[in-house]
């Protein structure tokens, strides 16, 4: 006898890109109250071209407070282009707060398109109550959960997430395996600072310190280098 049952299909993942510009000594702002601008025009430039080429873009809720940004697609023929390729203008903007604490008057909110915020149980009615409107909430459990936020983000149609940070999300992604490409940006500048942030936390990363990544990519632009990294694939060196 048939059966009328139907199985589920799982919604992939999205495919993950983490895209950070460094110092020379592996830190992605230095300790003053300015943000320290470590590429140059044209590597701002191929970072627009990579947001527009993505389907959401992610940061951190530490980066939206010490920043700020409108995290947009900057250029007019991009996203026209996103347009009569039939997606929405902006890609959609994410970010991640266990404790719900985000100002809502951040720019963030108040440009582009469309967003989501991810969050814990025990930060959800808050931040519901802080962002009223202004985003999708969703909570991943007792902790953030990127796994199920990358799974939630395969069901809203993201087949590309650019995650810009910071070195906690950087970290978490990374160390968890949902990372699958890297793209760093290094500035010819050294920080110099002990406490100012890097691009990655102490963390048990997988494979050890022993593993090498496949480098897809090295190329200069200006006076940064840009080194694209497959961290799910070994060097065979």
């Amino acid at each position: 006898m048939p059966s009328h049952h139907k199985e589920r299909t799982a919604v992939p993942r999205p495919y993950v890109i983490l895209s950070v510009a460094t110092s020379i000594d592996g830190h992605i702002d230095d300790t003053s109250a300015t943000r320290l601008l470590l590429s140059n025009a044209d590597d701002f430039d191929r970072v627009d071209q990579v947001r527009a080429d993505s389907d959401a873009i992610l940061i951190g809720a530490g980066t939206m407070r010490a920043d700020n940004p409108r995290l947009l697609v900057n250029s007019e023929e991009r996203r026209a282009k996103r347009v009569a390729a039939g997606k929405s203008e902006f890609p959609l903007k994410v970010t991640v707060s266990a404790s719900g604490d985000i100002d809502p008057n951040l720019k963030f909110w108040h440009h582009g398109g469309e967003k989501v915020a991810y969050t814990t149980d025990g930060g959800e009615e808050t931040l519901r109550e802080r962002l009223a409107g202004l985003a999708d909430v969703v909570s991943t459990g007792q902790e953030l959960n990127f796994g199920e936020l990358l799974d939630d983000l395969g069901k809203r149609g993201v087949e590309r997430l650019m995650v810009e940070g910071g070195g906690q999300v950087h970290t978490a992604f990374l160390s968890q395996g949902l990372a699958d490409e890297i793209h760093m940006a290094i500035a010819p500048l050294v920080v110099g600072e002990a406490d100012a942030p890097s691009f990655l936390n102490p963390a048990a990363y997988p494979g050890g310190s022993t593993r090498r990544m496949k480098l897809a990519e090295a190329r200069t632009i200006g006076d940064v280098v840009l080194l694209r990294y497959l961290p799910k694939e070994s060097s065979e060196a």
